[in-house]
């Protein structure tokens, strides 16, 4: 929520045509709370910050600095009244003693100010959870930064911990994954930077096949071409057998799984699967990075689309915001694992609720010798 003395009086004032359930709530808990501010105890936990509305915010946490009376005689609350209005007044200078006679006849029951605060923490928890994930969102896009993983993996963490601390404070109930349909993942437009980089890979790979073996981190999906996802199946299905790896080889393991009715010719396989440079795991980390960063940037739609959606309740968006980070965690393991030596262990996960926080997690792949191979145009 923007800070009250960093809006202008318009901005204060400003009150939208369509008004979402949230802001009713707010107004019957300041109003029970002017009437009865020995119901204050029953907001413990909020600050200004949990109420969507600037005013609102403002006048609470004026209610929260001044002392409230025990039990107000009518001199007494009045008193108070002016002092709660005189301290909010220093944030929202334009708060007016009419503002909050408006919100006293908005609360329906000042008995159910519990019932209120309840509403607000739970609309609070919605724009917070919606925050995080639009700064997952901007990580994942962000191109001038000097580690891009490191970055995503930071605002996924932060992201985790904060659904985390919701967990522990809101009551237990069984927990449901929101039943909001989600847009179709966005199709990345042409990268010829990928292509290149995934080519380039297949070819290393059938030039060396000695490492493909360890590279079980890097799965099909990381690919943004299907015929190449094909085709390193193909290769890994070679080696895992133990079977001659060379361009023909392949090229006939790919008739068997159909990649050639798709209009590839086995000429088009055998020049592809000929050049190469480079060590296949140096073109396989530059992969599975990017498929990392395009996990991230769907597990931050996937999760504002949940909060977006008033009909899922704050326990849904806590599992359907953990299950999302749990796809994202399931990328960073391999991630890590291609970025590790071979004699580290796998680094666990601290929390179901997404990837771990520990520094390791989100530090740059250490620095690995490569020996570049004068392989290119070599074929068997």
């Amino acid at each position: 929520m923007p800070h009250a003395s960093d809006l202008s009086n318009e901005d204060l004032l400003y009150e939208p045509d369509e008004r979402e359930p949230v802001y009713y709530a707010e107004q019957a808990l300041l109003g029970a709370l002017l009437l009865r501010p020995e119901h204050l105890p029953q907001a413990d936990g909020l600050e200004g910050d949990a109420f969507s509305h600037p005013a609102h915010g403002a006048l609470f946490a004026a209610m929260r600095t001044v002392r409230a009376p025990g039990r107000p005689s009518p001199p007494d609350g009045l008193d108070w009244l002016r002092a709660v209005l005189e301290e909010a007044r220093r944030e929202a200078p334009v708060l007016t003693p009419a503002h909050l006679h408006l919100l006293i006849s908005a609360c329906p029951r000042t008995e159910h100010a519990g019932a209120y605060a309840a509403m607000v923490r739970s609309g609070h928890a919605r724009r917070s959870i919606r925050i995080h994930a639009e700064a997952l969102a901007q990580a994942a896009q962000a191109v001038t930064v000097p580690d891009r993983t490191a970055h995503v993996l930071a605002a996924a963490d932060a992201l985790a911990r904060h659904l985390d601390t919701f967990s522990r404070t809101v009551p237990a109930h069984p927990g449901s994954l929101p039943r909001t349909p989600l847009p179709p993942p966005s199709v990345s437009p042409q990268d010829d930077e990928a292509e290149d980089q995934e080519r380039m890979l297949l070819a290393s790979a059938v030039s060396g096949p000695a490492s493909v073996g360890q590279m079980r981190w890097l799965a099909p999906e990381d690919f943004t071409d299907p015929l190449h996802a094909g085709l390193w199946q193909c290769v890994s299905a070679l080696a895992h057998r133990g079977e001659p790896l060379d361009p023909v080889t392949v090229m006939w393991e790919a008739q068997h799984r159909g990649l050639l009715a798709a209009g590839v010719t086995a000429a088009d396989l055998v020049v592809l699967l000929s050049t190469a440079a480079l060590p296949p795991e140096h073109w396989g980390l530059q992969i599975v990075e990017r498929a990392l960063l395009a996990r991230a940037r769907h597990t931050a739609g996937r999760i504002t689309a949940y909060t977006d959606d008033l009909a899922n309740t704050v326990h849904q968006l806590i599992t359907g915001g953990r299950r999302a980070l749990a796809d994202l965690t399931a990328v960073r393991r391999r991630w890590q694992q291609a970025t590790r030596p071979l004699s580290e262990p796998d680094t666990p996960v601290a929390s179901r609720a997404g990837p771990a926080s520990r520094a390791p997690a989100v530090s740059p792949p250490p620095a690995r010798p490569v020996a570049v191979r004068a392989a290119a145009g070599r074929t068997p």
